[in-house]
């Protein structure tokens, strides 16, 4: 995972950027890992919307992307490896 994804991590779970790189390892090599991150950073997407920070909005949609594209599947209704 990047380091903005593992950030994207850390800001959702308030937790330190160390703590949130072990968290991502341990999703990214569990059954729906993938899907579970891709989750947590759209509900870190909506709690930006939610508070007017579109610029914060922006880069964790741009996080996602190449999230997707690193992870195709996490997309919603990719069918699990």
């Amino acid at each position: 995972m990047t380091r903005d994804e593992i950030a994207a991590i850390a800001e959702h779970e308030r937790v330190g950027l160390v703590k949130a790189a072990v968290m991502s390892s341990y999703l990214m090599h569990s059954r729906h890992g993938p899907q579970h991150v891709q989750q947590i950073i759209c509900e870190d997407i909506r709690e930006a919307l939610h508070k007017g920070d579109l610029p914060h909005a922006r880069d964790l949609f741009a996080v996602l992307r190449q999230f997707i594209a690193d992870y195709p599947e996490a997309a919603r209704g990719a069918e699990p490896r």
